[in-house]
This record gives structure tokens, sequence and C-alpha cells, in this order.
């Protein structure tokens, strides 16, 4: 299909708007008129899910993205068939898959190990040596984004041909069972000596090297302590009232509670090994028109200002990040009847655009607290590990930024929680029940004692000259903070 048209800057001109007509065609070709699509406007930036009409509008005010030239949204296979089309490709250059896919490993290796990192066999540095088995590991995933996947073909390697399965397992919510069953279809059909992985297992072990692994970390299974650090060699819990074992059965090394954390510190830096990522997180300062009047994105907050004003060293660079954490109890179970909660804790980046920063690439897994019971006031024994690498992030940590091609010193800071009225007494400290139930009036909070109900009524307080009687809410300080 012919994507000449996207190159066009002048969104009135004919040839543009015959192109989105032809593109919303092709877009629509197997599904219904009134069925929401991605947007790959520069503003949805195929994020925002919209009707043919308002993809339509936003292509002909908005332009399209530029960079978007495989239509994967809208059903078009990751690979062409004939790479020698150049109406198929618009400008009749050959895939580049393989490329970027070699450009984003080399920048990654860059981001950990400096410029040289591929030739380190003939390098003296002391911290390329150092590091042996993590960078031959590397180099060979490196190896497998160039080996093709069976001898003559040349639109796979052996890298992207997982990450592609995998990708698509992501998208289309396949289960487990339906991937080792796929791969096995794929192992008959293809060459014997096609690299095809046996598993799911095998396929994940492949793309480990590219980093993001979790730390399972022993928890006491009353809550107490984490067998880490100090506690790391220790079989009982170490509080003189607790004496509780580590591990299930005398003998045996399987834990009684495992907490599951996702490091922070690589996955912050590996946002700015993609050189578009990269100038994103400069949009709030760079890019974003700031307007006293209106509140669009959280710069706009006064938070957000009080804390350049308080940190002027940390807002001069607008590459440093700012972060909101979201937290609630959930029962994975589902419909079941079995009593369990589990806490996850996600971290949002909110530097990015408000069309980016709370979407799904962006929203950080930090740890999952495990139950049956909800942690309660002993939360904060379990943010342990994430407090610890805030304070690192705070001091600072070297990182490599795709976008400039210079490393910088990344730092980040944790500016806000999200989360309903009794998950904030989980991450305060502040009991958001009883006589002083308002985090912001405190002592001051009026409350009443109701005898027949044994209930506590907060009927207001001297904050507030009336009653907010056709809103059936009462105003008090943290009415008024928000």
């Amino acid at each position: 299909m012919d994507k000449t048209w996207m190159k066009i800057s002048n969104r009135k001109d004919k040839a543009y708007e015959l192109g989105v007509k032809n593109f919303l065609k092709f877009a629509y070709s197997q599904k219904v008129e009134n069925q929401k699509i991605p947007c790959p406007c520069t503003q949805c930036n195929n994020f925002c899910n919209q009707t043919k009409t308002v993809v339509e509008d936003h292509l002909l005010t908005q332009d399209i993205r530029k960079s978007y030239t495989r239509w994967i949204h809208r059903g078009e296979q990751f690979r062409h068939q004939n790479c020698g089309d150049s109406t198929e490709h618009g400008d009749g250059e050959e895939d580049s898959d393989t490329e970027d896919l070699n450009d984003m490993l080399h920048d990654i290796g860059t981001a950990q190990w400096g410029d040289n990192w591929a030739g380190r066999e003939e390098s003296t540095d002391d911290s390329l040596n150092e590091n042996h088995s993590d960078t031959d590991n590397f180099l060979k995933l490196l190896e497998d984004a160039k080996k093709e996947l069976y001898p003559g073909n040349h639109f796979y390697s052996k890298l992207s041909f997982v990450v592609t399965l995998l990708h698509l397992k992501t998208m289309s919510g396949w289960t487990i069972k339906s991937f080792n069953a796929l791969l096995e279809i794929f192992r008959h059909a293809l060459p014997p000596e096609a690299t095809v992985p046996k598993s799911f297992a095998d396929a994940k072990k492949l793309i480990r090297d590219l980093g993001f692994k979790s730390e399972k970390i022993h928890a006491c299974v009353n809550d107490c302590v984490l067998f880490h650090k100090e506690n790391e060699n220790l079989d009982t819990c170490p509080n003189l009232n607790c004496k509780e074992p580590r591990y299930k059965m005398a003998g045996s090394r399987v834990p009684r509670k495992v907490l599951r954390y996702f490091p922070l510190k690589h996955r912050l830096q590996r946002l700015y090994t993609h050189k578009e990522i990269g100038s994103d997180m400069r949009w709030h300062k760079e890019k974003y028109v700031h307007d006293d009047n209106i509140m669009r994105h959280p710069a706009d907050s006064e938070a957000w200002k009080h804390f350049d004003r308080l940190h002027p060293d940390f807002a001069v660079d607008p590459r440093n990040v700012r972060l909101g954490l979201a937290t609630d109890g959930f029962n994975p179970f589902g419909t079941m009847s079995s009593a369990y909660s589990i806490w996850p804790i996600y971290l949002v980046p909110y530097n990015l655009p408000p069309w980016k920063c709370m979407r799904d690439p962006f929203f950080f897994l930090s740890m999952l607290i495990p139950g049956p019971k909800s942690p309660g006031n002993e939360i904060d024994v379990y943010m342990e590990p994430l407090i610890d690498e805030l304070n690192e992030m705070w001091l600072g940590v070297e990182t490599y930024d795709a976008y400039s091609g210079k490393k910088f010193d990344l730092r980040a800071a944790l500016l806000w929680t999200i989360n309903d009225f009794s998950a904030y007494a989980m991450l305060s400290g502040w009991s958001t029940k009883g006589y002083q139930a308002c985090p912001i009036c405190m002592v001051e909070t009026t409350c009443v004692h109701l005898p027949h109900r044994k209930k506590l009524c907060y009927t207001g307080t001297k904050y507030g000259d009336k009653f907010w009687e056709d809103q059936g809410a009462i105003q008090c300080k943290e009415t008024q903070a928000f």
C-alpha cells in the first residue's frame, strides 16, 4: 500500500487527504463502522482508541505520526512479503526491523557498559573486564538478533521471531498453553534447523538478558521483617514476640511467604535508551505550554511547583523523573469465594505527556505484596526495598540518554500517592478511623459519637460556615484543599 502521503507536511494537500481516506478504508476493511481503533495522530500516538470520524478529524488537523510506517495496529503484518516492492514501503527501502533491534541493543549496551562495550576483549578498561559474564550474555543476545531463524530466511532473526511472538501473546491475551501449542506447530512446519524455542519458558530465557528481572525476597509470615540485608541468613523471624520459621518445614528451602520486587532503576534508565521516549521525558518543560488558569498536566499543580522551589538543583534538569505511587488490594482469584488479598504497588513517571504517562507501557509494577491477608500497618516493611532504591535514585545514577547521545546523572523523586481512604491510612500511618479520622484537620476534626448507632458522626468543622446540604457532603479543610 502506498504510504508516500505520510511524508506530506501540508495536510490540505489532496494527496494527503486521499491517503487518509485510503488508510481508514484499510483500517476498517475487517471492522464495523462504529468500532474504535487506535488513533495514529501525533497526539494520540496509537494509545487512544477513537471512532472512525474522530480518527479522520485528528489526522486532518494534527497530522499522522511519521514513524508509524508499519500499520501493525490495523492488521498489517510485522514483516512484508516483498521487500523489493517500492509501493509497499513508500520509498523503496528495505525492512528495517532487524536494524532497529540491533540499534536498540547497542544503545542498551552503551548505557550499561560504555561506548566500547562490544569490543571489550581488546579493551584494557577494568570496568568492562569486571563484567565479563554480563557482557558475554548481552553479546550473545546481539548475535541472536543477527542470526537467521533458519538458513535463507531474511525476514526474521532468532531474536526478532521470539520478540514478535511474545508481543502477539501479550496483545492477544494468549494463554501459555496455546503459546506452547503454537510453538509445536512452528517446529513441525518450519525446517528442522529453525531455531524455534520449545516452550514459553525457553522463549522468556532467550530475552532474559534484556533485563527487568524480578527479585524474590522472603518475608516473615506475620509481616514482621524481610529476610534480606542483615536478616538474609536467618531461618527464623528476629522478632522476639514472633520467632516464626522462615521455611515451610525443617530442612526445606521453600519459603512460607515471598515478596516479588521489580527493581526501578534499570526501568527508568531504559526509558532513555529510546530516542523518542527520551524526548518525551522532557516534554513537561520543553514542549508543554503552561497556563496558570488551566490544569492540563501535573506540572501545573501546586505540589509540582512547590517541589521545584524547594529543590532547584533537581528541577534544573527536565530529565529527572517525578513519580506517583498507587496501590490497593484485590482478590486474584476473581469470583471465587476464597478470601485473599494481594497488594500490587505501581509507579508512574509523570514527565511524559498526559496521553502517554498513564498508558500500560509506562505503568511500572514495583512489587507484589502477598496475601492472604492485607499487610495493614506493616506495609512499610514491604516498602523497604523500594525506599532504599528511591534514596539511591535521589542521589543520582549514571544513565545514557540516546536522544542526546550523552550520559547524565538521573534522579527520581516520589511526589504523590494515589489510593482510597483505607489504603491512605496504611501508607501514611495516620488512622482514618476514630475521633481524628481526617488527615487534614487532625486533632481539630469535629466528631460526635452516636450512642444508639454506636458510630461516629463527622458533623463539620470551624473552617466551614455552612453545610453543603445540597451535595450531601460536609465542608472541612480537606475539601478546601482539593
